[in-house]
């Protein structure tokens, strides 16, 4: 399973929002290419960066700080926020990105996802599914949507969609555990994609759980790991082992 060390950049600082509250925020790195370096160093192969900024306003206001990230060599890594356009993919593509991460207009349309993989491959776009009771959050998570998630996740993946990062808003950054039924359930509904488990790991024990589920679901390739890095309830160099 892939480990995937989260940055998640606000007016280019690592900061980490509760429950993606932009006004429960806590600031970890002046500048972000720290952790990085920190992450590679401790056996990390991927990193998951979002641009806070972007997710909220709906345009990438963090490239300077994605360059500094992409800097540290031998990391594959995978931006999202405000990846509302073509012109925004494709200027993060150009940076030299792994992939890119489609949310909010995954939400109200799907299609255009499909023409984006038919554009850039199957493998350079992930389709960020932000789920609050079930329900698709979009916008940096300030709106809820009546878009049941698994019902998206499934209809993307008829649309050639093959890599869904699964994030249960309620979990994130509480620091609580996985909502593991939950990353179950939309494993199962979507047998052709890749899914990234994402939110609430908080011990290395949660990691594990997530891997034993994966060897009853293979196609959890990979599980996000946040505020538990920076907070230090988990190794990250343990986990990679």
């Amino acid at each position: 399973m892939t480990i995937y060390p989260a940055i998640d950049l606000r007016k280019g600082r690592c900061v980490r929002l509760f429950q993606g509250k932009a006004d429960q925020e806590t600031v970890y790195f002046e500048n972000p290419k720290e952790p990085a370096q920190s992450w590679k160093e401790a056996g990390a192969t991927h990193l998951h960066v979002v641009d806070l900024d972007g997710a909220f306003d709906g345009a990438s206001a963090n490239l300077d700080a994605v360059r500094s990230i992409l800097e540290v060599d031998g990391l594959k890594v995978q931006l999202g926020g405000g990846m509302r356009s073509e012109e925004a993919i494709e200027n993060a593509l150009s940076l030299g990105l792994n992939r890119v991460i489609i949310g909010t207009r995954a939400c109200s349309e799907p299609e255009w996802v499909g023409s984006l993989i038919k554009q850039f491959g199957e493998d350079k776009i992930v389709v960020g599914i932000d789920a609050k009771d079930g329900m698709v959050a979009t916008k940096g998570w300030v709106e809820t949507s009546t878009t049941d998630a698994i019902s998206l996740a499934q209809e993307l993946e008829s649309l050639g969609v093959r890599w869904i990062i699964h994030t249960d808003v309620a979990t994130d950054g509480a620091m609580k555990g996985p909502n593991l039924e939950a990353q179950q359930k939309m494993a199962n509904a979507v047998p052709l994609c890749q899914v990234i488990a994402s939110g609430g790991i908080t011990q290395e024990s949660d990691v594990t759980n997530l891997q034993n589920l994966a060897t009853k679901f293979p196609n959890i390739e990979g599980v996000i790991v946040g505020k538990a890095l920076y907070e230090g309830t988990v190794s990250l160099r343990n986990i990679c082992s």
